[in-house]
């Protein structure tokens, strides 16, 4: 199963961030941003994606995230 978000991650640095803190909840999971994308596109591929943990991770980062 793949999910794709919307975010408002600016800089790489920031994007790795995110990624590190998602995958400490969830090891499994495949993650990448693509921050050439103007909705700056967070892909997560894994079996059992739980969107809503994702998004409140994501925000206590600072960033917004919505399922696409």
């Amino acid at each position: 199963m793949v999910e794709v978000f919307k975010t408002t991650v600016q800089e790489a640095d920031e994007a790795h961030v995110i990624i590190q803190r998602l995958l400490e909840h969830f090891p499994d999971y495949l993650i990448n941003f693509d921050l050439e994308d103007c909705d700056k596109i967070l892909r997560i591929k894994g079996e059992q994606i739980d969107s809503e943990q994702i998004c409140k991770i994501v925000e206590q980062t600072n960033v917004q995230c919505f399922v696409l």
